[in-house]
């Protein structure tokens, strides 16, 4: 059985991103195969630090909470320590594989192995062909494994050299029993339309809130998490301010709740009506579109990125530019037709079937040669 270490810095069990979560799902599916997984990421401590038995935090990078770009490159100004400590504990716990979890955060563009380590880019984002940071972690992976067949497209329609390329899909970190056709259909008359998010301006939550139609009758239920990185400086703060706004103006009928750990939110979704996506930027995954339907749960979403090739038939999708209100029309709609809501349910699960913690470590080892 063979050590694979897995480089985040982020990384902090149950945080609410998915890049956390497929790490996460990696270390589970490893262990369930028999190998040893290791996570390797930032400090200081976080309070759910014993829920994974192989963290190790780094003692030369210590980030703040939130933590932006800036913040790792000004951490990472002089990369030589971390590329030294990195290098020490992989060789001091014996890995026979490291897989960077990302070009930054992940370390890819330093590519700090010891000689003789077979290394892993995970890519969970393409990033411009200029940027030198991404050109650095592409050159120096001897595999490069994105985490969703359309990144795997956009690779290629991006002109770069797949050559060394080998999927590694994001997976779904826990799987329950979907509710019964019966269950289903009292949720279709009745249930609230949940949904799960990290608190990113760019989901456009605040503006779904926002639109929500004047005589919507339905609880609209959003789980909003704060994680321990953004891409704007305040702005989970914002998000989170401009949500309880509406809670505050629309009271019983929106509700932000708070987060809830990775093993919770399909359970969460398996009381929903429906969930809505309402990303403004292409999703290149989107995991609590996967753990809605991982259990039965329609997907009204945005006609954009990954979200409409992973629901298909379980969802519906309108274009960006028609605005959050025609995505509760879609809601609506869908809620209001038992024979098409039947069988967007029933397609629902069997779209995320590839996704397991199982299926992606496999698929990770088999792309080490392990």
């Amino acid at each position: 059985m063979s050590r694979v270490a897995l480089v985040l810095l982020s990384y902090r069990p149950d945080q609410p991103s998915g890049i956390d979560r497929s790490i996460g799902a990696l270390v589970k599916g490893l262990r369930e195969l028999g190998h040893t997984p290791l996570v390797l990421t930032a400090g200081p401590a976080g309070p759910l630090d014993h829920l994974e038995t192989g963290l190790i935090r780094l003692s030369s990078v210590t980030l703040p909470h939130p933590a932006t770009n800036a913040d790792v490159l000004a951490a990472l100004a002089d990369p030589a320590p971390v590329a030294a400590e990195v290098r020490s504990v992989l060789a001091e716990h014996g890995a026979d594989a490291v897989c960077w979890g990302d070009t930054l955060w992940g370390l890819g563009y330093l590519s700090p192995a010891p000689a003789g380590v077979t290394t892993a880019l995970m890519v969970h984002k393409i990033r411009p062909s200029a940027e030198q940071r991404w050109q650095n972690a592409l050159a120096a992976a001897d595999v490069v494994c994105p985490a969703s067949d359309y990144l795997a497209d956009g690779g290629s329609a991006a002109g770069l050299d797949t050559s060394r390329w080998r999927p590694v899909l994001n997976a779904l970190h826990t799987l329950i029993e979907p509710p019964t056709a019966g269950e289903r259909a009292k949720l279709r008359e009745t249930g609230p339309v949940r949904i799960v998010s990290r608190a990113d301006p760019a989901k456009g939550l605040a503006e779904l809130l926002w639109a929500v139609p004047p005589d919507w009758d339905r609880p609209v239920e959003l789980v909003l998490a704060e994680a321990g990185f953004e891409l704007q400086r305040g702005g989970q703060a914002r998000t989170l301010a401009a949500c309880r706004e509406v809670e505050a103006r629309r009271p019983g009928l929106v509700s932000v709740l708070p987060a809830l750990g990775w093993a919770d939110v399909p359970d969460f979704f398996a009381g929903a009506a429906a969930t809505v996506i309402s990303t403004q930027v292409p999703e290149t995954f989107c995991f609590t579109a996967a753990e809605a339907l991982s259990v039965g749960t329609p997907v009204v979403g945005v006609d954009l990125g990954n979200v409409p090739l992973l629901a298909g038939e379980a969802g519906r999708y309108v274009p960006l530019e028609a605005g959050p209100g025609v995505l509760w029309s879609a809601v609506a709609e869908l809620l209001a037709d038992p024979g098409r809501y039947e069988r967007a349910s029933a397609a629902a699960p069997g779209r995320i079937t590839r996704f397991t913690p199982q299926k992606s470590a496999r698929a990770l080892l088999d792309a080490l040669g392990l």
